[in-house]
């Protein structure tokens, strides 16, 4: 299925392609793991010549995201621990996967890690995410596939603004 003109991930931080300061990661999905490529710019800037830690969490974070609904859930963070082991340089393309590791019912338990194109570890986090109920996550999903709004609405239900 081809995503939406309009789907709200388009301008997601992590792997939108429309957010003009996100990261633009973009993932592939194998089995249960995922890996995406991303570049950090100079308006992730942290110290000089590198990118701000955040930068590093935030792409963790959206890795670990995406492992799990590679495992067939939509679930949100509600613990991240990041080791940072190196700086993450700005305009060098790195690489950062994740796994779920431990499927626990309601909770998932993820790790992940940045490497350079060489295979040094920069950042590693784990982390627990918890299932979004069923019912959000049809609303959710239907929002992604372009057939709802924000705010659960149906598109039909929302006035156009020239009505």
């Amino acid at each position: 299925m081809r995503e939406p003109e309009d789907s709200p991930r388009h301008w997601c931080y992590g792997c939108g392609d429309r957010n003009p300061e996100g990261l633009h990661i973009v993932f592939e999905v194998d089995g249960r793991r995922v890996s995406g490529r991303f570049q950090p710019r100079e308006t992730h800037r942290g110290w000089p010549d590198f990118a701000h830690g955040g930068v590093a969490a935030a792409a963790l974070d959206e890795a670990m995201g995406w492992a799990t609904w590679a495992s067939g859930a939509l679930a949100m963070t509600a613990r991240m621990e990041v080791k940072y082991r190196r700086p993450l340089p700005l305009d060098e393309e790195l690489v950062v996967s994740a796994e779920v590791t431990r499927d626990r019912g309601r909770r998932l338990e993820a790790e992940a890690s940045i490497r350079t194109q060489s295979g040094e570890t920069l950042a590693q986090a784990s982390g627990v995410f918890i299932r979004v109920p069923a019912e959000r996550a049809r609303e959710l999903e239907a929002l992604f596939r372009g057939e709802a709004q924000p705010n659960g609405l149906e598109k039909d239900d929302i006035p156009s603004r020239s009505s």
